[in-house]
């Protein structure tokens, strides 16, 4: 198919390739966590989300619970900093629960060690983390043709815990420490 003049035409250099992609999937948590600083976002899952969760709270309710850096992560979907939160290289066994609600969705048994600055895990308990798409990455300074991310939810009050993405060419919940409550397991 020949282009028209108002069509733009993409040549190869412009095509993104599976390389590209993991390479820029792989930074996108440093990217995030840089970029949010400061900047307001709201999460587009919890604006027009038709589910309706098992917890709800008015937002004076969320901003009594919560302190401003967890309410800006956990009810406005942004990123922390990396390696801001104590859990992120706590390797110890428990268990992880939503900051929001205390609802169990983690376990230190299926923590992947990653050294970049957040809490990752291989997968959650079931039927606890909800995902939707995180808007345009051009909202956290991302390139245009960079992909939407995975944004991953508490299912039972909705709160933002992080994405699923690949980092180190494994498939991880890169979740952000202020978004849980960790519960160390009993010797």
């Amino acid at each position: 198919m020949t282009p028209t003049p108002d069509q733009p035409t993409m040549s190869a250099a412009d095509t993104p390739t599976r390389r590209h992609f993991l390479a820029t999937a792989a930074a996108a948590p440093l990217a995030i966590g840089a970029a949010t600083k400061g900047a307001a976002k709201s999460s587009p899952a919890l604006e027009t989300d038709p589910f309706e969760y098992e917890i709800q709270r008015t937002e004076a309710e969320w901003r009594d619970l919560l302190t401003d850096e967890e309410y800006t992560v956990l009810r406005d979907g942004f990123t922390e900093l990396p390696k801001t939160s104590d859990l992120w290289n706590d390797l110890r066994e428990g268990k992880f629960a939503c900051r929001g609600c205390g609802l169990h969705v983690y376990s230190s048994n299926w923590r992947v060690p990653l050294d970049k600055g957040w809490v990752f895990f291989a997968h959650a308990e079931p039927a606890t983390v909800m995902t939707g798409i995180d808007g345009p990455q051009q909202a956290y300074g991302m390139p245009s043709d960079f992909p939407n991310l995975i944004e991953a939810h508490c299912r039972r009050c909705s709160s933002h815990l992080g994405h699923i993405l690949i980092v180190d060419r494994q498939l991880v919940h890169c979740i952000n420490g202020t978004s849980l409550s960790f519960s160390p397991s009993e010797a």
